[in-house]
């Protein structure tokens, strides 16, 4: 009986052998931080002193009397669907064009180098175009030609640093969105087009709504959970670009927020409250997305 057993899941065991090592870290970075995460969000702890339970207290606080919360939270749901949507569709559409044309290398590297470059080495570079001085490129430019009659305060003003930091963050998101999409481009089969044509499809635009668009739901989806991952964790490049504590707090980010209760002032139970909000509000999204690009 053991040696039916063996002979029927031996292509399973063997299988899970190899997924084995992926499984126990992924339990130990992913599942145990996340559930010890959950459970410290109901206490009051601060690495020093004695774990306290305080049930939903923590979730209470941020609701009603914490304002810097709100104001994060807003900015951070601006952001993220303001920021997200674009560079999803804008990925989408530059891979779809570059996908018809020639030196796809060329292109797929031109937009993915700025995926992989940190956010430290992006700010030093976009601060030297939008410094809020004179001296700033853009400035520089501007006041030359007469457009402006002082320097533009990018990234202190308040009315420009959201605006700025969204522009920067689809610049370098980009990159994965475009790379994914036009490996999914070059996987389809190009008889359906033909078919299509056959079938009374006159134009692109019919094209990529009817054909296109169906074959792609797979990268479609993994691009959109990244988007909201991505706009709902930002966190270095705002610090880089508006400071850590921006004027008004217009860039003040959930994640900002977090940082502060966890790492500068150790109130551990507090930040991960708001972690489990973060959590939550993905979570949401990443549902609507799932609806939006089902298979089904």
């Amino acid at each position: 009986m053991l040696t039916e057993f063996h002979r029927k899941y031996q292509k399973n065991i063997i299988g899970y052998g190899f997924l084995l090592p992926f499984l126990v870290m992924f339990l130990i970075f992913i599942v145990i931080p996340i559930v010890w995460g959950f459970f410290i969000s109901f206490t009051s702890y601060d690495l020093m002193t004695e774990m306290k339970w305080v049930g939903f207290q923590n979730y209470i606080t941020l609701f009603t009397e914490d304002d810097l919360f709100i104001v994060a939270l807003k900015n951070t749901l601006r952001f993220a669907l303001i920021s997200g949507p674009i560079g999803f569709i804008a990925s989408f559409f530059f891979a779809w064009v570059i996908d018809q044309l020639g030196h796809k290398t060329l292109f797929a590297m031109a937009f993915y180098i700025p995926s992989i470059m940190s956010s430290l080495a992006v700010s030093v570079v976009w601060l030297s175009l939008f410094s809020s001085n004179r001296t700033g490129i853009i400035n520089n430019l501007l006041l030359e030609m007469g457009f402006i009659d002082e320097a533009i305060s990018w990234t202190i003003d308040p009315k420009y640093v959201m605006p700025l930091v969204i522009f920067i963050s689809v610049w370098m998101s980009m990159g994965t969105g475009f790379l994914t999409n036009l490996a999914g481009l070059s996987t389809i089969d190009r008889r359906i087009y033909e078919a299509g044509m056959i079938d009374g499809v006159q134009n692109r635009f019919e094209e990529l709504i009817l054909l296109t668009l169906p074959q792609m739901k797979p990268q479609l989806y993994f691009n959109g959970i990244m988007a909201i991952v991505n706009s709902l964790n930002v966190y270095d490049l705002v610090t880089q670009i508006a400071g850590s504590e921006s004027a008004d707090n217009c860039a003040l980010t959930l994640t900002q927020h977090m940082y502060d209760y966890g790492f500068v002032r150790f109130e551990l139970g507090y930040a991960s409250a708001i972690s489990v909000v973060i959590m939550i509000i993905s979570i949401v999204f990443g549902q609507v997305v799932r609806k939006l690009f089902s298979s089904k």
